[in-house]
């Protein structure tokens, strides 16, 4: 082997060796235990950043070593391609949204293969080709057939210049990104996907999913938001209609002080003929967003409409507001207002001067006062008649029975999920595969015409959709009928949500799913990705899995066994502030720092200029921070094995992680250092065969650290997914390599057995530097095709222990004793260690404590 490590020719050579033996192509082999392997797959936005290659190392390592188990180990790679950041660098660079992903996704792989994961590129697929979402759209007309699909009208942002649907993102301050206009809420026809017919499914399940975080599951049980409640109707004075709302509080029912709509609701419309300032407020609520997640933080508005709503209990009179805070496409778009045990009620009924009651107590002997804050907790009942001094659980039971008995109200479940919408007015997606008769009847485009394709060829205005600009495109025939295809686009959320199950049978073209390979590689065993998806992608992601499953597709109930969200890649950030009062940002690679001693930054300045630059302290990597590192730069200077013991080592996998240049520097060393060992250790010729029965101590030492090794990393990986931990153990077993020096016949033995075991178990981390290195220590097999090490349990038993001495609780000395010493041997050792003496010294000895095997603890005053 070369004398010295070059990272560029090694890796090249691994690469090589691995592309021309398609060493990681994989198919079902029903006699032998798979493992599917599966990281989140990337949106092509032109090259890959540190978040992408954290999340793909972790899911190589992972692979890697299943294979050493024995495993067949699938791990594929694909392209989450359509989206509306397409569109928009499309208009940028004046290029079709087709041609700018294609392009970035050749560039990506390039990235993806120079860092050596050990994908099945056989099955790579992008959502992009009709190949892939002609099944989706195949799947979509079965579901509409058995009536989990339908049509409503739903709100959306309009903007009245540019006359087209904009994202929420495109909003920005309530206008139109590009025209600037107010943004308008207006109905358009929308399609959807009955989700909630799935609701219990889905939440229940859950429990099922033991290797799922908990902070994920929890987030996911919210966003379902299975509440019990009651729905009751409150009459209308001089109307002849009610209110219907529902609550999960009814036992707060006699501290209604306000009831509170929708814009949308019949009753804003009614008052809106009537009253100006209603008319004015519902005009202005148009252009609110609809997302639900703003409506905590909104400044709450509402105008009184001047009706009167009946409270069922009481008979009280209450007012009917509209308020901004209420949706008209959650629950009935109506509720009541408690603001004596509420905050959002509480905080629009200071500022409108409504009446705040209190009707619940605390438990406990609490001083509250409604006025100043809302009490929410449950409790028992005060001034609600007589009710008064039920708890509220006995309250809640008490009050449904009075509604359903006096046919006011009933007892409900209800759901926070609301049914999937699945349209987009976007035109860089998968045509959504319905058309319409000239009859008006709406249906699923024929299978025999599927995929309904995506014109490519396109030139980007920013402001229509290609395909709804194109009055051709959409003309189609049926039976000889005119029809008129769909222009609406699906949410990308449908092509991510099971792509996982097409990567088992990616060229399959007699339907969406081969069964056979389905069945052999699903459910997932392994999914890696970032807390980000917790709920939209992985709920919709379980959704599908039970839909593929009742459609016969799949046997399983759940796509993904066990889940793993590493934490982000953070950096420090620079910047100088400008006289417009905003900050220009710069790249941490363009800036000079000194440090402190114990590495935070002190100092910095401009490289360009030499100026000093503010510090910003560390966050996330981002564009919009400029402080992203290219993972481009450091491949090329260090090499993609540094770059990945790096991204391994600095922090524990679901932790976030801090770059840090000193970092991969040190990662760096440490494999020149492995390689100067083996290096040194086969230029030093034959190692003989090991002979267990014949070690001295110190051989014996570095046998026992071996195996110890092999033990704690092999729990590392498979079970605590410690990777740094691993490493670190490798780190010290090296350490001990090179402290036995001499070159004994049964040392060398020992070293190569020693330098077998840290090649063995970093390869699924530095795989290209241990591809040489394994061939280097004289094995003709492949470290890619090794097994995985077993520890040898009988080279880990110790025949000495350490045991501390301390006196009064305080370590004084530390002995090595035999590990079968006896108590009073022990105590013995301790009174007549020197410095015990020493400490004990003028004192009497009142007792000596014995801990076998650990210490021994001499009690003097």
């Amino acid at each position: 082997m070369d004398e010295q490590y070059n990272p560029r020719e090694v890796e090249q050579t691994a690469r090589d060796f691995w592309e021309s033996n398609q060493t990681f192509k994989v198919k079902e082999e029903p006699g032998k235990p798979k493992y599917y392997c599966l990281s989140m797959f990337p949106y092509p936005s032109g090259k890959l950043h540190m978040g992408h290659v954290r999340n793909y190392t972790i899911g190589d390592v992972i692979s890697r070593y299943q294979r050493m188990q024995g495993k067949n180990v699938m791990q594929p790679m694909g392209w989450d391609a359509f989206g509306l950041p397409a569109e928009n660098a499309a208009i940028a660079n004046r290029s079709a949204p087709a041609k700018w992903t294609r392009a970035n996704i050749d560039y990506m792989k390039k990235q993806l293969k120079q860092l050596g994961f050990g994908y099945d590129w056989g099955r790579e697929l992008a959502t992009c080709d009709p190949e892939y979402y002609r099944w989706e759209q195949w799947f979509f007309a079965r579901l509409y057939e058995k009536g989990l699909v339908y049509k409503k009208m739903s709100t959306v942002n309009w903007d009245p210049v540019d006359q087209t649907v904009l994202a929420n993102e495109q909003v920005v301050d309530g206008r139109g990104w590009r025209s600037g206009a107010l943004v308008e809420q207006k109905k358009i026809p929308q399609w959807f996907i009955r989700i909630t017919d799935y609701a219990d499914e889905l939440l229940n399940d859950l429990d099922q999913l033991e290797d799922w975080p908990e902070q994920v599951k929890t987030m996911q049980r919210n966003w379902i938001g299975k509440s019990v409640g009651t729905e009751l109707t409150f009459p209308l004075k001089d109307r002849d209609e009610g209110m219907t709302v529902y609550t999960t509080r009814p036992d707060t029912l006699m501290g209604v002080s306000y009831m509170a709509v929708a814009a949308e609701h019949p009753l804003a419309k009614a008052a809106a003929e009537r009253h100006l300032d209603v008319a004015e407020f519902v005009e202005q609520c148009r252009n609110n967003k609809v997302a639900e997640a703003e409506l905590a933080t909104m400044e709450k508005k509402g105008v009184d409409t001047g009706f009167k709503a009946i409270n069922p209990l009481t008979q009280e009179e209450i007012p009917v507001w509209v308020a901004n805070f209420v949706l008209m496409d959650y629950g009935t778009g109506a509720l009541m207002a408690v603001p004596g045990h509420d905050d959002r009620d509480h905080e629009f009924a200071l500022k409108y001067k409504l009446s705040i009651k209190q009707v619940i107590a605390p438990n406990d002997s609490r001083d509250i006062d409604v006025q100043e804050k809302a009490f929410t907790e449950k409790g028992f009942l005060v001034s609600s008649g007589k009710y008064s001094g039920l708890t509220s659980d006995e309250a809640f039971e008490e009050i449904a029975r009075y509604l359903e008995a006096n046919n006011i109200g009933k007892r409900t479940v209800n759901y926070r999920l609301r049914d999937w919408g699945v349209s987009r007015q976007r035109y860089w997606g998968s045509p959504i595969p319905m058309m319409t008769l000239d009859d008006g009847t709406e249906m699923p485009v024929p299978d025999d015409q599927l995929p309904v394709r995506l014109p490519e060829e396109v030139e980007m205005d920013g402001v229509q959709s290609p395909i709804k600009a194109d009055p051709d495109w959409c003309k189609t025939e049926y039976n000889g009928q005119p029809a008129t295809l769909e222009t609406d686009t699906f949410d990308t959320f449908m092509e991510s949500s099971w792509y996982y199950a097409r990567f088992c049978s990616p060229n399959y073209d007699q339907g969406m799913l081969d069964p056979a390979a389905a069945n052999y590689w699903l459910p997932v065993d392994q999914y890696i990705g970032g807390i980000e998806h917790a709920i939209l992608h992985l709920l919709y992601a379980r959704f599908f899995h039970k839909l593929l499953r009742d459609f016969g597709l799949v046997d399983s109930s759940e796509p993904f066994n066990r889940l793993l969200c590493q934490g982000m890649v953070l950096a420090e950030t620079y910047y100088r502030n400008e006289d417009n009062g905003g900050k220009t940002w710069f790249n941490p690679a363009d800036v000079t720092v000194e440090r402190d001693g114990k590495g935070q930054v002190t100092q910095a300045v401009l490289k360009a200029d030499g100026q000093p630059v503010e510090i910003g302290g560390v966050t996330k990597m981002s564009k919009s921070k400029n402080n992203g590192i290219d993972p481009q730069s450091i491949i090329d200077q260090h090499g993609a094995d540094t770059v990945r013991l790096f991204m391994m080592f600095a922090a524990p996998p679901e932790q976030s992680l801090e770059w840090s240049d000193s970092g991969v520097e040190g990662a760096h060393r440490f494999l020149k250092r492995l390689w100067r060992l083996v290096n040194e250790h086969t230029a030093a010729g034959g190692v003989p065969a090991l002979n267990a029965g014949s070690l001295t101590d110190a051989q014996k030492d570095l046998r026992r650290k071996t195996h110890e090794t092999i033990a704690k990393v092999s729990d590392d990986i498979s079970r605590r997914l410690t990777f740094n931990t691993s490493i670190a153990a490798v780190m010290e077993l090296l350490n001990d390599v090179s402290k036995l020096a001499d070159d004994e016949p049964q040392t060398r033995a020992v070293r190569q057995e020693a330098l077998d075991v840290a090649v063995l178990v970093l390869s699924p981390i530095v795989p290209h530097i241990c591809h040489s290195l394994w061939h280097a220590l004289g094995h003709a097999e492949l470290v890619v095709d090794a097994k995985w090490p077993l520890a040898d349990e009988s080279a880990m038993v110790r025949s000495e222990i350490e045991v501390v001495l301390q006196v009064n609780g305080k370590v004084r000395a530390k002995e090595s004793v035999p590990v079968d010493i006896g108590k009073d041997d022990l105590e013995k050792l301790a009174l007549e260690n020197e410095n015990v003496m020493r400490f004990t010294e003028g004192k009497t000895v009142r007792k000596v404590i014995v801990v076998p095997g650990k210490l021994v603890n001499v009690v003097a005053n």
